[in-house]
């Protein structure tokens, strides 16, 4: 009877300390998913961080840009960065509430730059395209460039892009413009570029050139005193946008915003007459 009843004891005893070891894994386990789903709500706030909220949590819009084409993007007599792209996008990441920080790098690897997460946007007067589209997004366009034929001022017998057979070209060779004035029947002249195309144009040894109206514009504004003007613009345009990894549509919707804002307080149009001496917009 003795043995029985510490048998008895021993038993009840052993099952007593059964249940509080279970208890105790349950505590544990129950610890162990409290402490995984606060790392996994953790991890669930960085991923909701991504875009816009990094920005601000940043408080900087890290801008991809050359900083070696003007009067886009280059530095002044000073080594100061500055140019028609660097202002919007400062003026651009002031409506945001944040700084705009300019990360440079050459143009072979501005976009890719986007990849590698080394900035959030890339504005360098950069061109829409169906092909970019695919791959990253794009803000409305901010800026729209023309193709226009410049002719010498006194010039009247060309009008048209039509007018243009027959006519010299002072274009490089392998250039889109010199491609467009031969589809124009016109007859090529070989240069370097559109400064040595406009020289030739006002010596008469040309009778016209194809170039970027943006290109013109800052021409006319170094050289105001050029016998040159515009004769025809060419029915396609080119416009561009800043370009953002895709995923980010409340930073797409933000810098949208943004240029919205620009638009209609004025401020885009005194960058723009500050650069070109007009609206470049559209």
């Amino acid at each position: 009877m003795g043995i029985t009843l510490v048998s008895r004891r021993c038993l009840a005893m052993a099952a007593s300390l059964n249940t509080m070891a279970w208890g105790l894994e349950m505590k544990s386990l129950r610890t162990v998913l409290l402490l995984g789903a606060l790392q996994l709500a953790a991890v669930g706030t960085a991923f909701a961080q991504s875009g816009l909220d990094q920005v601000r949590a940043a408080g900087v819009l890290k801008v991809g840009t050359e900083g070696t084409y003007a009067p886009f993007t280059f530095h002044d007599a000073s080594g100061a960065l500055t140019g028609f792209d660097v202002e919007i996008a400062r003026a651009i990441a002031s409506r945001i509430g944040v700084k705009a920080e300019f990360v440079e790098g050459k143009w072979d690897g501005l976009i890719a730059g986007l990849d590698a997460q080394r900035y959030d946007a890339v504005i360098n007067e950069v061109s829409i395209t169906p092909a970019r589209q695919v791959k990253y997004d794009f803000s409305a366009p901010y800026i729209v460039s023309k193709t226009v034929l410049v002719v010498r001022s006194d010039n009247t017998s060309i009008k048209v892009v039509t007018d243009l057979k027959g006519k010299k070209a002072a274009e490089s060779l392998t250039s889109n413009f010199g491609q467009l004035a031969q589809k124009y029947g016109a007859v090529l002249v070989a240069t370097d570029g559109f400064n040595q195309s406009a020289d030739l144009v006002q010596a008469g040894r040309a009778d016209a050139t194809f170039n970027d109206s943006l290109s013109f514009l800052d021409f006319k504004k170094h050289r105001p005193d050029a016998k040159l003007k515009v004769a025809a613009t060419d029915p396609s345009s080119d416009a561009s946008g800043v370009i953002i990894r895709k995923g980010n549509p409340e930073l797409l919707a933000a810098i949208n915003h943004a240029l919205a804002q620009i638009k209609a307080d004025g401020t885009y149009q005194r960058i723009s007459h500050k650069y070109f001496g007009e609206d470049v917009s559209h």
